[in-house]
């Protein structure tokens, strides 16, 4: 059987490290992981060329939202999030899911937060990955929400989503400058951005008490490493791929992810 990590660069994922220890360590020897690069719009065309061999993808930037209108089915968070990172084949089509949700609250428990409730927080960008982040952080209990974005119009559709999954919802250009007292009135701050995306305001943003950033690779980004300069809790990408990983397996394999062995493999390369 085969699956694949679709995005556009891809050629940094290391979901294919993830993907393999899991399927070796389920004994399945003949299944394969690759990296295909694929844009949004080529995304379509080539999943119509799949063949019954094909169990799922993994999606990443920039055909998250692409990944959700082209499937047949959708999970309720992948709707509520309007993006999706995972396709798993069925018998009439594609199924999208949001593991997203799963990598951000684990990544986050793995740090010791468990709770969020009546909380507010910060969410840096409006890109694919912001909304599965507002899902994230209701479902640990957030109450509020400032999303930080470079235009109000880019941010519509994350606020939309953080009043959907019910929680105050505010804007804050990236040229706020408040933004150092909106970072430190948050319980946490996710940044979804590129690495050069947040440079400019990292030191501001740097004043939260815990920031995720979605990042892995180039790391440290600036944010990481204000964030670390001030005396935060600091919690990359990696631990937010790993986590959202254990469902993506679980789902193409109908079997229970092997945590440990995936965590290993990863460690193995940090």
């Amino acid at each position: 059987m085969r699956a694949a990590v679709l995005g556009s660069p891809v050629e940094h994922s290391k979901s294919p490290l993830l993907h393999r220890a899991a399927y070796g360590a389920l004994g399945l020897a003949d299944w394969t992981y690759d990296r295909i690069e694929c844009t949004g719009e080529q995304l379509p065309g080539l999943l119509d060329g799949f063949g019954p061999e094909w169990v799922g993808v993994s999606v990443t930037m920039p055909g998250k939202v692409a990944a959700l209108t082209y499937a047949t089915e959708r999970t309720q968070r992948a709707v509520l999030a309007g993006s999706a990172n995972t396709l798993v084949r069925t018998a009439s089509g594609w199924r999208a899911d949001c593991t997203d949700v799963d990598g951000i609250v684990g990544a986050l428990r793995d740090a010791g937060i468990e709770d969020l409730s009546g909380c507010a927080v910060t969410v840096i960008g409006a890109g694919g990955t912001s909304r599965p982040a507002i899902v994230a952080l209701a479902g640990l209990g957030a109450a509020a929400v400032t999303v930080v974005a470079r235009s109000a119009d880019r941010a519509r559709d994350t606020l939309a989503c953080a009043v959907a999954a019910g929680m105050r919802a505010e804007f804050a250009p990236t040229t706020d400058p408040g933004l150092a007292a909106i970072a430190s009135g948050s319980a946490v701050l996710v940044s979804t951005v590129p690495a050069i995306g947040a440079a400019e305001i990292a030191k501001a943003l740097a004043h939260a008490p815990v920031v995720l950033d979605a990042i892995y690779d180039p790391w440290p980004t600036p944010l990481a490493s204000a964030a670390e300069a001030a005396g935060g809790t600091v919690i990359g990408g990696l631990s937010m791929l790993l986590n959202q990983a254990f469902g993506q397996v679980e789902q193409f394999t109908g079997r229970p992810a092997p945590r440990d062995i995936m965590r290993d493999a990863l460690t193995a390369v940090m």
